[in-house]
């Protein structure tokens, strides 16, 4: 059996403990965000996956080197406290990425400075948050992240995400959603970077209880298994050198050519 695969949800939060936030938050979230997507993992999962959440709040953001060395996948939702995520954290988990560590990065995840500085583009977007019905659509019904899930996913309610949707063009688009407004937004989509596979998936507004939503939860198990490591290594950049001389010479690249012509 192969050793499952270890998950590190991460959260802000914010929302759960603001006193604005906090009491409808612990209606439709009475275990948090974070708490909610790893349930949905582990049910899904099971022996599959070990699961440990972290949160902003914690020492280094719950993401010290240890945690970070044993996370296979990390998923992070933030929204309105990007700017508080420390720097070397980012960079530390950027190294991971690079190395091999799968992410997910979720809804306002876009706006992270872990995503930003994988994408290398504002990561920007037109939103409205106005109890939209979202229907996301598979278009690469053959990608491991979209089995299993209906055609289109149904979301009753959810914040609205629109194009122009600044990022490099995907490796693999997986869904594009749709909105009652008529909006259309690349809500499902891939890259590489480094030896890592990255996921952006924009459903899960933390005002509505989308992390429930079965098939919301399918997404981000098959999300998980696709982004697991290939090989556990960590990327180191190889070294500036001063290179040697070349081994041949110019004369002797261009005396065959010269004989040719001769």
């Amino acid at each position: 059996m192969n050793s499952p695969i270890r998950v590190t949800v991460w959260g802000e939060n914010f929302h759960e403990t603001s006193e604005r936030d906090g009491a409808e938050m612990a209606v439709r979230y009475p275990d948090g965000m974070h708490g909610a997507i790893a349930t949905g993992l582990r049910e899904l999962l099971g022996e599959q996956v070990e699961v440990r959440t972290a949160t902003l709040d914690q020492p280094e953001h719950g993401l010290s080197d240890e945690v970070l060395a044993s996370t296979d996948v990390l998923t992070w939702w933030g929204h309105i406290k990007h700017g508080d995520v420390d720097d070397a954290v980012v960079a530390k988990v950027h190294q991971r990425v690079l190395g091999g560590m799968g992410l997910l990065a979720l809804h306002s995840a876009h706006f992270s400075k872990i995503f930003k500085t994988l994408m290398g583009t504002s990561c920007s977007l037109a939103w409205r948050d106005s109890n939209d019905t979202e229907l996301v659509w598979n278009v690469s019904p053959s990608h491991p992240i979209s089995q299993g899930v209906p055609q289109p996913i149904v979301i009753e309610g959810q914040e609205m995400y629109g194009e122009y949707f600044d990022i490099p063009a995907p490796d693999e688009q997986v869904f594009l959603s749709t909105f009652s407004g008529g909006e259309v937004f690349r809500s499902g989509c891939t890259w590489r970077r480094g030896k890592g596979k990255v996921f952006y998936f924009s459903p899960g507004d933390q005002d509505y209880p989308v992390y429930h939503h079965p098939d919301i939860r399918r997404v981000l198990a098959n999300a998980v298994v696709w982004a697991r490591p290939e090989e556990v290594a960590d990327f180191v950049p190889p070294p500036v050198v001063n290179m040697a001389p070349p081994q041949f010479t110019g004369a002797q690249f261009s005396g065959p050519q010269s004989a040719a012509a001769s």
